[in-house]
């Protein structure tokens, strides 16, 4: 292992990172003597933020206190409570305010982004993505073109790494727009591969989509807090994510959506319309909030992003998204691409070269490793660590946001 990647040198790098003091801002996990553990499992479920529990506890004690006024009255009334987290979504994804918006869970927003923006009609009817996507996508994929009677057999188009590579890289993507543009109605991409790390240049994503007429979504779940995004200046048309994994919003952590402020210009605020693309489904919280509670027949749209909310949302859920959004501490993608660099360098000298394909300046912040493991297991410092029955490819490693240092180890997979 080279001089750069031995524990000395990683504490050397830890000393002088000005984020280290982070740490003590949330709940590790510890081992049975009562040690913190090494928590690698970032991809999959971030780490408590301790504001978090004064949070929902805060909230506890309104609903207590106040009853149903809380929805008004509250400290942080609940009506608008979703708003407490624009700001800092927005400043995430790199996009206006009006175009976020926090609700439901990542693949109950994708639903709802594909029933606006998937309009197959005459031979642009397929839906691009890759091969070996995270299994919710493609289930919600394959099921929206079953409901327009289309067979995914055909209609889904699922590209996948040249043989011998691990990663797709844009100038695929490129080629295939290219040989099958007009066939194409949308492209469904991650802003981060869940299983190798790659972080992919969104902006060119969507260039190439637009050149051959195609509406382009993303899925950010190993993208938002874990690499800078510029979903706005790049153009996208809408984006989904969940919150659980490097927001820290917690099990089931209430999701986020970005749209395009453009398609909600485009769409009439008082009534219900089928214009292309970005028609919206509807319900009462996607109602403007002045005029919401008349209960009028007549629907009002919310602004922006805001208008493809159907529920109110989960207060408890929002408040422990909150105690991470509120904590400061984002904008430290830079310094995270760094340590996931030193973190893979180590799993793939352990593993004797297996890993995620380094790709510095494109991997993300907190680059996912797939270390090879027998029977799902390696070992880790002398502490047994159990590795994934979800993959057949290893144990995938990641980066708590403000990876804790600490002894033991902890791995799981997503």
């Amino acid at each position: 292992m080279s001089g750069e990647s031995t524990l000395e040198a990683a504490r050397a790098r830890d000393a002088l990172d000005p984020l280290r003091g982070f740490r003590e801002r949330f709940a590790l996990p510890r081992d049975a003597h009562g040690e913190p553990l090494i928590y690698l499992c970032g991809h999959s479920l971030g780490l408590l933020p301790l504001a978090a529990r004064e949070l929902v506890i805060e909230e506890l004690d309104e609903w207590a206190r106040l009853g149903v006024q809380g929805h008004e009255h509250a400290r942080r009334p609940w009506v608008p409570y979703h708003e407490n987290l624009t700001a800092a979504l927005a400043a995430l994804s790199g996009a206006h305010p009006s175009e976020v918006v926090a609700m439901n869970s990542l693949t109950v927003n994708l639903h709802l982004m594909l029933a606006s923006f998937y309009r197959p009609t005459g031979r642009r009817s397929r839906i691009l993505m890759e091969a070996g996507a995270f299994s919710s996508d493609r289930h919600a994929v394959a099921s929206q073109i079953a409901w327009h009677g289309l067979d995914p057999a055909t209609a889904l188009l699922e590209l996948a790494p040249r043989a011998g590579e691990d990663t797709v890289p844009e100038e695929a993507i490129d080629a295939c727009l290219r040989e099958h543009g007009e066939e194409i109605a949308l492209v469904l991409w991650p802003g981060v591969q869940f299983r190798t790390g790659q972080a992919f240049d969104l902006a060119r994503i969507v260039r190439a989509a637009h050149r051959h007429g195609c509406i382009a979504g993303f899925d950010l779940a190993h993208a938002i807090g874990n690499t800078p995004l510029a979903l706005h200046e790049a153009g996208a048309d809408f984006a989904v994510w969940c919150s659980y994994k490097y927001l820290n919003g917690g099990p089931g952590a209430i999701g986020g959506c970005f749209v395009q402020q453009r398609h909600a210009d485009a769409q009439p605020r008082q009534h219900h319309s089928g214009g292309l693309p970005g028609a919206r489904l509807a319900g009462w919280w996607g109602h403007e909030q002045t005029t919401r509670f008349l209960m009028e027949p007549q629907f009002r749209a919310a602004a922006g992003a805001a208008a493809w909310q159907i529920s109110n949302p989960p207060i408890l859920a929002a408040a422990c998204l909150a105690g991470d959004l509120h904590r400061g501490a984002h904008g430290a993608a830079a310094r995270e691409v760094g340590a996931a660099q030193l973190l893979s360098r180590a799993a793939a000298a352990a593993a004797r070269g297996a890993g995620t394909p380094h790709h510095a300046a494109r991997e993300g912040a907190a680059r996912l490793s797939a270390v090879a493991a027998h029977r799902g297991r390696c070992r880790a410092r002398g502490a047994r660590v159990r590795g994934a029955r979800r993959t057949r490819h290893g144990v995938r490693l990641a980066l708590a946001r403000h990876h804790p240092g600490g002894a033991g180890a902890v791995v799981q997979p997503l």
